[in-house]
C-alpha cells in the first residue's frame, strides 16, 4: 500500500523531482518489502533517479596531462587575477565533440552554452576542423598586404548572407574589436561624437567599448568617452512593459536634451547577451533607426552572439524587428570557436576609412578564413537556422512548463537556441534570486549540464548550446533542471 502511494505521488509530479527526499526511504521499503510491493517500489526509485545524459557515440581520448588543481594553481601563479571561472570547484574539460564536452576523468556534460555563444557548428566539426588543418598546412599566415584567395572567398559568401546594400567586409579578431571599429566608422562618416547604447549592454571589455557597456559589474572608471544610455526596451523589468514607443520617445527625449541634437550612432543587440538574454520590445528599432537617422548618426547592429541562424526565425537577429541596419558587428558563432571577428557595412560608410591606414594584423589570417568559410558551408548545409527554431521551441515550450509547476521561475525568453531563464524569489516584485542560481548552477554541472549566467544579478541562465543540440539534449536539460530545482 505504502510503495503504491509512492508510485503514485512520484507519477503526478514528475520523473526525477522526488530524488533528494525520496530515495533513502524507497532503500529503506525495498530492504523489507516482498512480492507486488517491491516491485512497485522498485519502478518508484527507479522513477525518482536522476535523469541521465542521452547516449552519445563518441569515446573520449585518455588524459595524463595537468590535473585541475595543478592548472587553477598556475593560473594564479601566471595569469591575471581578473580571471574568474564558473564552479566553487572548477572543472578542467580536455575534449569537446558536437553538444558534449569531457573532463579530465572522461565525465560528459552537455554543453549548453557554447564557450559563451561561441560553438555554433559543433565542438571539433570535421568539417571546420580540415579546413582549419589543410590551410595550416599550406600557409598559417599572412596579411592583406599580399593576396589569398581565401579572404575573398569568405568575405564574399558573407556578404552574399548580408541583407541591402551591406557588402563591404573588415576582419578583426573578435567582437570588441568589431565594435570598436564600428563606432570609429560611425563618427567619421557622421562627423558627430556622441554614441548611443541601451542600458544592460554589453559590447566589449576594451577601453573603447567599455564605455558601451553597460552593466557596473564589467565596468572600470575610466573615462567613457561621450556615449549615452538610455532605457532598456525590457519586455519583463522594463518600466514601460513592451510599449516600444514609449522607449523610443525617452530616446528621442534624451537625445533632445541631453545631446546637441547630434549623434554619432546608436548601437544594440537584439538579444542581449551578457544581460541576460533580454530580447528588445517588439518594433523598437524600426523607430529607433528613424530616429537616429533624423538626428545625422548612423544604424549598428551587434550580432556578435545572435548572428549565424541562432534564433531560427532569421540569419541574423535585426531582421527579427524588420530592420536593415548600416553597420553589422559579428564574432564568436562566425568561427565556431576561431579567433574572428567582423564588421559589415555599405560602400559609402566603408570609404571613410580610406581617408588614413587602416589594417589588421591578423584580420584575414588564412587558417580563419578557411574556417570561418566552413563553418558558413556547415550551417547550410546541415540546416542549422531550421533546426534551432524546430529544437527551441520544443524547448521553450517544455521550460514554460516548468515556468507554471515552480515560483522560482520568473521569465523564461528567446528564440531558437538563444533563451534565457530569469530565476526570482518573488514573482510579483521580481525579486532576483541569487543564491538559489547560485545551488542550481552547481546543482546542474553535477547532473551534467553546463549553462551559462547573466543579467546585472548573475540570476538569468543563459542557454545557448552548439547549434547541434537536439530535442533529446533539450528534454535532458529540462528534467535535470526539473530535478535540481525540486532539491533546494
Amino acid at each position: 500500500m505504502v510503495s503504491r502511494l509512492i508510485l503514485s505521488r512520484v507519477g503526478a509530479e514528475g520523473r526525477g523531482k522526488l530524488g533528494g527526499l525520496l530515495l533513502p526511504c524507497l532503500s529503506r521499503l525495498l530492504s523489507s518489502a516482498s512480492g507486488a510491493d517491491a516491485a512497485a517500489a522498485a519502478a518508484a526509485a527507479a522513477a525518482a533517479a536522476p535523469p541521465v545524459l542521452p547516449k552519445f557515440d563518441h569515446q573520449p581520448k585518455p588524459y595524463s596531462g595537468l590535473s585541475a588543481d595543478e592548472i587553477l594553481q598556475k593560473r594564479k601563479t601566471f595569469l591575471g587575477p581578473s580571471l574568474f571561472y564558473y564552479y566553487q570547484k572548477p572543472i578542467n574539460i580536455v575534449e569537446g565533440k558536437m553538444q558534449y564536452l569531457f573532463d579530465e576523468n572522461g565525465k560528459r556534460y552537455l554543453d549548453a552554452f557554447a564557450g559563451i555563444v561561441t560553438v555554433s557548428c559543433g565542438h571539433c566539426h570535421p568539417d571546420v576542423v580540415n579546413a582549419v588543418v589543410e590551410q595550416t598546412k599550406l600557409l598559417q599566415h599572412t596579411t592583406t598586404i599580399y593576396l589569398h584567395h581565401a579572404i575573398v572567398e569568405f568575405a564574399e559568401a558573407l556578404a552574399s548572407k548580408m541583407p541591402g546594400n551591406l557588402k563591404v567586409v573588415y576582419f578583426v579578431n573578435s567582437g570588441t574589436e568589431a565594435n570598436e571599429l564600428a563606432m570609429l566608422m560611425a563618427r567619421l562618416y557622421s562627423g558627430n561624437l556622441g554614441m548611443i547604447a541601451l542600458r544592460n549592454a554589453y559590447h566589449g571589455g576594451s577601453a573603447g567599448t567599455i564605455g558601451l557597456t553597460a552593466l557596473n559589474t564589467w565596468k572600470y572608471q575610466i573615462p567613457q568617452g561621450e556615449i549615452h544610455h538610455v532605457i532598456n526596451p525590457d519586455p519583463y523589468r522594463g518600466v514601460f512593459g513592451s510599449n516600444a514607443d514609449a522607449y523610443v520617445r525617452e530616446l528621442k527625449d534624451h537625445i533632445d536634451y541631453g545631446t546637441p541634437g547630434k549623434v554619432a550612432g546608436f548601437i544594440a543587440e537584439t538579444f542581449q547577451g551578457v544581460g541576460g538574454a533580454v530580447e528588445l520590445a517588439p518594433g523598437y528599432l524600426k523607430s529607433v533607426y528613424d530616429v537616429i537617422h533624423q538626428a545625422g548618426g548612423v544604424c549598428i547592429a551587434d550580432e556578435v552572439q545572435s548572428g549565424f541562424g541562432r534564433t531560427g526565425s532569421h540569419y541574423w537577429g535585426f531582421e527579427t524587428q524588420g530592420v536593415i541596419p548600416d553597420i553589422v558587428t559579428m564574432a564568436k558563432g562566425i568561427g565556431n570557436g576561431l579567433p574572428l571577428g567582423a564588421v559589415v557595412t555599405t560602400p559609402e560608410i566603408a570609404q571613410v576609412m580610406s581617408q588614413k591606414i587602416q589594417f589588421n594584423t591578423f584580420g584575414g589570417n588564412p587558417v580563419c578564413s578557411s574556417g570561418g568559410l566552413a563553418v558558413l558551408r556547415v550551417l547550410d548545409k546541415e540546416r542549422r537556422q531550421s533546426h534551432c527554431a524546430d529544437v527551441g521551441s520544443h524547448l521553450i515550450e517544455r521550460l514554460r512548463t516548468l515556468q507554471q509547476r515552480y515560483d522560482l521561475i520568473g521569465d523564461v525568453r528567446g528564440r531558437g537556441l538563444m533563451l534565457g531563464i530569469e530565476l526570482v524569489t518573488d514573482k510579483k516584485e521580481k525579486t532576483p534570486a541569487k543564491l538559489e542560481t547560485a545551488v542550481l548552477f552547481e546543482k546542474l554541472k553535477d547532473l551534467g549540464v553546463l549553462v551559462g549566467k547573466g543579467g546585472l544579478h548573475g540570476n538569468v541562465f543563459r542557454i545557448k548550446p552548439p547549434m547541434c543540440f537536439t530535442k533529446d539534449d533539450a528534454d535532458f536539460l529540462v528534467d535535470a533542471l526539473d530535478y535540481a530545482i525540486w532539491g533546494i
